[in-house]
């Protein structure tokens, strides 16, 4: 069996048992591949493709280049098996093979994120947490980059708004179970696509300090401050400063980190005979209630260590 994989994010890559096919760089014919991937789960007119593809050729001269594109696509990625052909093309539609077997870096994206939609950081388990950390490692770049359709800069967009929020997640799942350091780095992923995103920032400043770098926490801050000015001209939020204020005073409160969580009060109330209540969600509460437990200690033991410091100075 032929093995087909496609990669849209980024550079497009075409690779056919294991050999990576470049003809459709930078043409038509990778457009019209794209799209017909991007909208892969309906068939569609050779009438709408050619207007949509060749909007500035005339009626006929556009069904020519669609004619054009698709002998190129089958001539490079066609098969005479019917299940290994990608496409399946008749005098009217044009549609991807329901039959044939190939892998698309898309369709994992878009699949992981649907899984996750609605799942605070905080809540993941670690199985959605690696299907995660899977698809952001697919996110090589922008949705077919080099092509500059309206279709295409839509899509563009919305995965790209995708990807930070998976990002996101992966932050608050981190953060939830003390690994500061990956949070930071995720962090940094979203920061390298939207400086001014203050809520990551924000995040990060946190994480900074919980992972005992108080230095950097404020450093965060300023970083902040300059992206909101220089991007957007406004300051920074009052959450934001209010943040910041703590940190300089060393007296930011980790139990603020269970503010808004919806499942404090279910774990408290909820017990393992209740219907629909299994003993894996059970843990996996427990275990995150212990990661925010470990950084309330943590804090507890430093400001112990601070009054016992002053008081020794006073002796």
């Amino acid at each position: 069996m032929t093995k087909t994989s496609i990669c849209l994010l980024g550079k497009m890559c075409v690779r056919r048992n294991e050999q990576v096919i470049n003809s459709t760089e930078r043409s038509k014919a990778q457009e019209l591949l794209g799209y017909l991937l991007l909208y892969r789960d309906r068939p569609h007119s050779r009438e709408s493709l050619a207007g949509l593809l060749w909007c500035d050729a005339p009626g006929e001269q556009s069904k020519k280049y669609l004619r054009q594109s698709l002998w190129q696509l089958q001539h490079l990625i066609g098969s005479q098996s019917t299940t290994d052909n990608l496409l399946f093309v008749d005098s009217r539609w044009i549609q991807l093979n329901q039959k044939c077997h190939y892998w698309l870096d898309l369709d994992v994206f878009e699949r992981v994120y649907e899984q996750v939609k609605g799942v605070p950081g905080y809540q993941l388990n670690n199985e959605m947490a690696e299907a995660l950390r899977g698809a952001v490692s697919l996110y090589k770049g922008d949705l077919l980059e080099g092509c500059y359709q309206d279709w295409c800069l839509y899509e563009r967009e919305r995965l790209h708004s995708m990807y930070l929020a998976m990002l996101d997640k992966l932050v608050g799942y981190s953060e939830a179970h003390g690994d500061y350091e990956a949070g930071l780095e995720y962090g940094m992923r979203i920061l390298r696509h939207d400086r001014a995103r203050e809520q990551t920032h924000r995040k990060m400043m946190r994480l900074h300090y919980l992972a005992g770098d108080r230095t950097g926490a404020l450093h965060q801050y300023e970083r902040c401050v300059a992206a909101l000015h220089e991007e957007l001209n406004v300051r920074p939020a009052q959450g934001t400063v209010e943040l910041f204020e703590q940190i300089c005073a060393d007296e930011f409160a980790v139990s603020e980190m269970m503010t808004n969580r919806s499942d404090a009060e279910p774990l408290a109330s909820r017990t393992p005979e209740q219907p629909g209540i299994g003993l894996s969600e059970i843990l996996d509460r427990l275990t995150r209630l212990q990661v925010i437990l470990a950084g309330v200690q943590s804090q507890v033991r430093r400001e112990i260590q601070a009054i016992r410091i002053r008081l020794n100075l006073r002796g």
